[in-house]
């Protein structure tokens, strides 16, 4: 393999891990690796992300393989390792429960003050197979950390059960087998234990990634395509862009595309979130994934394999839970010296107990319990955990976070700015009223709808359809110019003729109290105004104006009323006038509206507002948004808007509600208040459970379980993630 990657990452998929030793230590082997810029260990997705110029894949699995791991590049067709529901530690724990269980007898027994004891040799037969076959996985583990000069969890667990092991032993070769000389069950039990809590781990961790699996079981295998007028059915693979799909009632849409024919209401619940079916009619786009529910349709797809929206949505999921959140650092300054210092801590215990009691054989279990408890397998798993739980989650709600950065970014959110339309609004403003100041309002909207020909702008389709509706015959118009926040210009009938808002007709030089005037008569009411201007005989003249008017999105106002609930601030950025502005803002009950405001300026007030102490959110959806959206703490992309506001976004709602975004906060405070309670446990494990096992208040045994338990206990509050639900499914 000698496939070489230009300024793009790579991921591996890796196998052997065992703690969070394990991921700075792979981290650090990768980071050796020229080209490498940076890489960023996952322990709960079992991978590893790399980013860097002219990557060497081969030099990257060689680097992890020399650190004593297994490691293979993950390629589209391939699916993270946690989905594959492997679980070998079952069995492995099967066998050493069966083989442990008679070794607790006589400790059993004795609680009820009788003295049973089993041969010894007996004990060694049963923990033998224990020792050498359930727990050669740590044995293995820790001989490929020693090779590459490093120490892991099975560096702990090996020392730790070993020396029960090879003390019972020795005091058995020796002819003492009293009940206090043998620890087989001691070793045993820990072996056991480890073993169920890895498998219980698997478990719970396979249950994190139940969102991301479910998106990924949504593609159908196989679809009915019309080639040469014959129906045929074809693999997902051998897809073509402009194939004409047939879906039944019933069947998943194999791709994205466009209806061509047929009625039929689709469910989209599993990729937006949305848990009313939407009813789709020809021309139409669906979104490969849903589900068919009444008629059929013919199809034709516009994209296909890893640009699809399902694949997109997939992908952003992986990406989002295979970085790490910036409140893992700590934890990974801890766990990188963790283990040499419980090395350090089991030798000073063992030492001072055998020194200072001249118990050397208690003193080894109080050094075994010292490196079984301290095992910082909780703290590798405490923040992917809950960003796998979370992320997924919310994805399966329609809400896509891009990373952990954004997630962190998003629970600390003070103030959200809005942008209006597309947003607040429908995003489909329709003319009300056609004011030409010569009486001729026909021949005004005429003149407008030719400059505003060919144009995608939400008011330019609502003066063409008006036009339309009207039936009136629309001219051309030549030498048209796009004015950047403020209208148009272009010439009609060889006259220069300008379309745009007040502050273009202020820059023109109308400042009339006439425009005043019908500025405050129209706007109170919530009307977007737009002027018409020409240019005759070398001087300008104002011919009149449109009203536009767009319908406030059904659930702004209870969005509002949520972020409010949660102490956030709201704040409407518009390029409307403020009278205009004010009347949305009312309605909707915003705090703050700031009127009047080019898009380039957007990033500015963004900036003001952070420069006050204000987390700063920016909600958009188009273009003009892009600048405000990267310049805020969080971008938050409106579904329905533009490819480069989703690409910019750190946050994307798969619907245009503005409920979501709410919906969006509220799942991120909750997924890092679980990755503050995991840390926090991962934590109290080690600091209460290392003093005590130092000072001999801990046995091997419980050491044991309190370790398996500790990774368990972290991940299964993770699982409580799944359980959350947006506002509109309460």
């Amino acid at each position: 393999m000698n496939t070489q990657v230009d300024s793009q990452s790579v991921t591996l998929d890796i196998t052997g891990m065992s703690c969070a030793s394990c991921v700075a230590h792979i981290e650090k082997a990768l980071k050796k690796v020229p080209g490498v810029a940076q890489a960023s260990v996952n322990l709960a997705t079992e991978s590893a992300t790399v980013q860097g110029q002219t990557l060497q894949a081969a030099a990257l699995v060689t680097a992890v393989e020399d650190a004593g791991y297994h490691a293979a590049v993950r390629t589209d067709a391939k699916k993270p390792s946690a989905a594959q529901g492997s679980n070998p530690e079952r069995y492995q724990f099967l066998l050493a429960a069966v083989l442990t269980l008679p070794l607790l007898y006589p400790m059993v027994f004795s609680w009820f003050g009788q003295h049973v004891m089993f041969n010894g040799y007996l004990q060694l037969a049963l923990a033998s197979p224990v020792q050498w076959w359930c727990g050669r996985r740590f044995y293995i583990g820790s001989f490929k950390a020693l090779r590459s000069g490093t120490a892991n969890m099975d560096t702990l667990v090996t020392l730790g059960t070993f020396s029960a092991y090879g003390l019972s032993l020795f005091h058995l070769l020796s002819g003492n087998s009293g009940m206090d000389a043998l620890y087989f069950e001691a070793s045993t039990v820990i072996i056991t234990l480890i073993l169920l809590g890895k498998w219980l781990e698997a478990r719970a961790k396979q249950q994190t990634t139940t969102a991301i699996r479910a998106l990924q079981a949504l593609s159908p295998e196989r679809a009915s395509v019309l080639r040469n007028g014959a129906e045929v059915e074809v693999t997902i693979e051998a897809l073509k862009i402009g194939d004409e799909l047939v879906i039944r009632p019933g069947e998943r849409v194999a791709a994205d595309g466009e209806i061509l024919q047929g009625r039929s209401q689709l469910d989209e619940a599993l990729i937006t979130g949305e848990s009313a079916p939407v009813l789709c009619e020809p021309g139409a786009h669906v979104i490969g994934g849903s589900i068919n529910l009444d008629g059929q349709l013919h199809v034709r797809v516009n994209a296909i394999g890893t640009e699809t929206t399902l694949a997109r949505i997939i992908r952003m999921v992986e990406n989002a839970q295979a970085k790490k959140a910036p409140i893992q650092r700590l934890a990974d300054k801890v766990s990188g010296v963790m283990v040499p210092v419980v090395i350090l801590i089991a030798l000073i215990t063992w030492l001072a107990w055998g020194l200072g009691a001249g118990d050397w054989a208690h003193a080894t279990l109080n050094a075994v319990s010292v490196l079984v408890i301290a095992c910082p397998c909780a703290l590798g798993l405490a923040t992917p955990a809950a960003l796998m739980a979370g992320t997924g989650v919310a994805a399966q709600s329609g809400i896509l976070i891009r990373d952990a950065q954004a997630l962190e970014n998003a629970q600390a959110l003070t103030v959200v700015a809005f942008d209006k339309t597309g947003t607040l609004t429908q995003g489909k403003p329709r003319v009300v009223r056609t004011v030409a100041f010569d009486g001729n309002d026909q021949q005004l909207l005429a003149q407008v709808a030719a400059v505003q020909q060919g144009s995608e702008h939400p008011l330019a389709q609502a003066v063409l359809c008006a036009a339309a509706s009207a039936n009136i015959s629309i001219g051309s118009a030549t030498d048209l110019r796009a004015l950047a926040g403020r209208g148009v210009s272009a010439l009609v009938d060889g006259k220069q003729f300008w379309f745009g808002n007040q502050r273009l007709m202020e820059e023109l030089g109308f400042a009339s109290k006439l425009l005043v005037r019908r500025a405050e008569e129209n706007s109170s009411e919530g009307y977007t105004l737009s002027w018409a201007a020409v240019e005759s005989a070398g001087s300008k003249q104002l011919l009149g104006l449109l009203q536009f008017q767009d319908t406030v999105r059904a659930t702004a106002r209870q969005a509002v009323a949520q972020l409010h609930k949660l102490g956030i601030r709201t704040l409407m950025l518009s390029g409307d006038n403020q009278a205009s502005a004010e009347a949305i803002a009312k309605e909707i009950g915003l705090d703050e509206v700031r009127a009047n405001v080019l898009p380039e300026h957007k990033a500015q007030v963004i900036s003001e507002l952070q420069k006050q102490g204000a987390r700063v959110a920016m909600v958009g959806d188009g273009i003009n948004d892009a600048p405000a959206l990267a310049t805020a703490d969080v971008g938050i992309a409106m579904g329905a808007g533009t490819d480069v506001a989703m690409q910019t976004a750190g946050i994307t709602l798969m619907q245009s509600d503005p409920l979501r975004v709410a919906d969006a906060i509220a799942i991120s405070r909750y997924t890092y208040r679980k990755i503050r309670q995991n840390l926090f446990w991962a934590f109290a494990y080690n600091l209460l459970g290392i003093p005590l096992a130092a000072f001999g208040m801990l046995n091997p045994m419980l050491a044991g379980a309190m370790m398996a338990f500790s990774s368990v206990s972290v991940v299964s509050n993770a699982v409580l993630l799944r359980y959350w639900r947006p506002t509109t499914a309460r």
